[in-house]
């Protein structure tokens, strides 16, 4: 009896080890690109390697490499079914492109019928970006979905290792997609979490219909700050009039791309690839992370 004990309790430890090992097989390296902000007042405090934790539900998951955001690809996307008072703002868009680090590649595009038109490839010549602006074409045949253009763009947008994020000047209005459930708006978030593409949004009110719609303009706001803030952005709006000047938003994106870290840890894969829900975490006094709320798993192999 004592023989068959040992020969058992052999085999019990056999098989947890050999699940210990396949479970450390099955955990992913993934990197997400995260924001840093202060709590109170403007000082962010810096962070460091061991200052961010990652969860996922109540299971903290290793992180193995935090570093300083480094290179930049932002596309600057215009509807171009906004109304003819986005040409006011132009030169505050021109001018936050020109004062951009120069390692950082920024690219024009205008949302049109479901697709994008790229004036301009991201680029480092900040002055050429600068250039490829132009007013909006202003009515309502260029519509239907700025979110439909949205994933257009990232399916179409070059893998890359570093930062990619957009900047989306619309109302949101999608009269494709209808109020509470916008499907296109969905697969927006989707394409965007699972290609890592942070998503900031101005609201600037559509010309035609659209724009005097209260309907339509509500749910625009609505779903410009639910892309944000499901993909580690922020939005800004103002009522539903044109903002006076887009220069305020702007101090304050450029002061979000500056306090941004990339974050690697390991995610529990399985047989499937697929989403799983994440939240970050910090001990750093008056230090918050604001971030995706979902990160894409690859399937383990």
């Amino acid at each position: 009896m004592r023989r068959l004990f040992v020969f058992t309790a052999g085999i019990i430890m056999s098989g947890l080890l050999l699940a210990r090992i396949d479970v450390q097989q099955l955990a992913l390296p993934v990197q997400m690109t995260v924001t840093a902000e202060a709590r109170r007042g403007k000082e962010v405090p810096e962070l460091k390697q061991g200052d961010v934790m990652v969860f996922e539900k109540n299971q903290r998951l290793p992180v193995t490499e935090l570093r300083t955001g480094g290179p930049l690809e932002l596309f600057i996307l215009i509807d171009d079914a906004s109304a003819m008072s986005l040409g006011l703002q132009l030169s505050d868009l021109r001018q936050f492109i020109e004062t951009q680090p120069e390692t950082t590649a920024i690219g024009i595009g205008y949302t049109r019928n479901a697709t994008v038109e790229v004036l301009q490839n991201p680029t480092t010549d900040h002055v050429v970006a600068a250039k490829a602006l132009r007013l909006p074409l202003g009515y309502s045949g260029v519509m239907p979905s700025p979110f439909l253009a949205l994933s257009d763009l990232i399916k179409r947008w070059p893998a890359s290792t570093g930062r990619r994020e957009v900047l989306l000047v619309s109302s949101g209005a999608d009269p494709m997609g209808g109020g509470i459930s916008d499907p296109y708006l969905y697969s927006a978030i989707e394409h965007a979490q699972r290609a890592g593409v942070i998503v900031y949004a101005i609201y600037t009110p559509a010309s035609g219909h659209e724009g005097h719609s209260f309907f339509q303009m509500n749910w625009g706001q609505n779903h410009l700050a639910q892309i944000a803030e499901e993909t580690g952005g922020e939005s800004y709006m103002l009522g539903f009039g044109p903002p006076r000047a887009f220069e305020p938003y702007l101090a304050e994106l450029s002061e979000h791309l500056v306090h941004q870290y990339v974050v690697t840890f390991l995610a529990n894969a399985g047989a499937k690839a697929g989403f799983q829900s994440i939240r970050f975490a910090t001990e750093v006094p008056n230090a918050e992370i604001v971030s995706a709320n979902r990160v894409y798993v690859p399937v383990a192999h």
